[in-house]
């Protein structure tokens, strides 16, 4: 596979609570020299990011992150805000607890508040696979999918574990078919990264797919 179809499906991500503006508009730069789909920064970048950026590259920024628990009125402010700041797209974590006590309603009332907001803008709903059951997960496929969400994404990066090529397999088996899916969290090869990609994720959140081209640029091997 060819690493710049690789890298045009990478969600260039830096969510460090250390990130600087200096971090971000690094990202940004990295962003937009290997043509990634976006990059995913915390929402206080996002407007100076946009402003740097212009139409070179789309904002990603996430909601509710990482522990999903605020409340949808506070998730939807937090949405219509980044939109405000120039924001393209946006990734969204679940009220796991209201999904693990079966108030499935709740997560589904909220994911379509949230997309309400984005209108044409995509949205991303964070799951945090490593936090359920695989009932949970089905459950969560035709949640998003009833929502109108536009993905499925696996993690934060920010608990236990992070994207598995299990989860990817389980979620092409029972999302419609206007939701796609995102590998997040622990994709540290390119190896890994064209798998996720045979099994049909059609974006990937990582930064170290960046980092070991860049690397390969300095070997001279890119």
């Amino acid at each position: 596979m060819d690493i710049k179809d690789i890298l045009s499906k990478c969600d260039h991500t830096l969510l460090s609570q250390t990130a600087t503006w200096e971090d971000i508009k690094a990202i940004c730069d990295d962003g937009m020299k290997y043509h990634t789909a976006s990059v995913c920064i915390p929402p206080c970048y996002v407007k100076e990011a946009k402003e740097y950026v212009g139409d070179r590259l789309a904002i990603c920024t996430v909601i509710g992150f990482p522990n999903g628990y605020n409340t949808t009125a506070v998730k939807n402010f937090e949405t219509a805000d980044a939109l405000k700041n120039g924001a393209d797209e946006i990734d969204m974590v679940i009220n796991i607890g209201a999904l693990k006590a079966g108030n499935y309603q709740y997560v589904e009332d909220e994911i379509k508040t949230l997309k309400q907001t984005c209108g044409d803008k995509i949205l991303k709903v964070i799951i945090e696979t490593c936090l359920l059951t695989d009932d949970e997960k089905i459950k969560m496929c035709e949640i998003v999918t009833r929502a109108g969400a536009d993905f499925i994404k696996t993690s934060t990066g920010f608990s236990k574990s992070g994207a598995t090529f299990d989860d990817i397999k389980l979620f092409s088996k029972h999302i419609g078919k206007n939701v796609r899916m995102k590998a997040a969290g622990g994709i540290s090869s390119i190896e890994d990264a064209e798998e996720f990609v045979r099994l049909g994720a059609e974006r990937l959140g990582t930064s170290r797919i960046v980092k070991i081209v860049k690397k390969q640029e300095a070997d001279g091997q890119y």
